[in-house]
């Protein structure tokens, strides 16, 4: 989590919008701890959406790895919702 705070930037138009609240994004957390598949589904406007969602697919470019989920020992496929809030400070 502290990877996306620190490579959140709250987006222009929001800002000059006002625009606050919670985006949320969805992704599949590989059996290889990669990220995929990821997607917003739940979206306040003004690019805050877009922009979590760039944030944590820039996860695999910068080689941070999610725990995989475990199944009988196993690594498994697991699917993950991240909510990101937005506030003007």
């Amino acid at each position: 989590f502290e990877y996306v705070f620190k490579n959140l930037k709250y987006p222009v138009i929001a800002r000059e919008n006002g625009i606050e609240g919670t985006a949320v994004v969805q992704f599949v957390v590989d059996r290889d701890g990669t990220v995929k598949d990821v997607g917003v589904l739940k979206d306040i406007g003004g690019g805050c959406g877009e922009e979590a969602a760039r944030v944590v697919k820039g996860m695999n470019d910068d080689k941070i790895k999610w725990t995989p989920g475990l199944q009988r020992g196993r690594p498994v496929k697991v699917q993950f919702r991240l909510p990101v809030r937005f506030k003007l400070q």
